[in-house]
């Protein structure tokens, strides 16, 4: 769903534009801005479900304190979008319930 609720102001960014990938679809996003605020301001109103009841999530606080904005960047599971810059090409997917990072040995 498209929206004009959210917008980049003008001034803010380089005035550039770049594509990603969002769930297997090409976006033409604005450049210089996090990955929330590039979703946001391309009319994506929902980024993840939540883990317990299933409900359609998005950025809240953008500033990494609610966790509202997790996503699936370039493969890597649990990525704070309003903290990561968004680069040219990133596939981006919206983070369906918990997803667990990979488990290493430290030993």
């Amino acid at each position: 769903m498209a929206t004009n609720a959210f917008t980049v102001l003008p001034g803010v960014t380089d005035a550039s534009t770049i594509t990603i990938l969002f769930n297997g679809q090409p976006r033409q996003v604005a450049a210089g801005v996090s990955v929330a605020a590039a979703l946001l301001g391309s009319g994506m109103l929902r980024m993840r479900a939540s883990p317990v009841s299933g409900t359609s999530r998005a950025p809240y606080c953008m500033m990494g304190v609610c966790f509202e904005c997790l996503v699936e960047i370039d493969g890597v599971p649990n990525r704070q979008g309003c903290l990561v810059p968004v680069q040219d090409g990133m596939e981006i997917r919206s983070q369906e319930g918990r997803t667990q990072l990979e488990s290493r040995n430290h030993a």
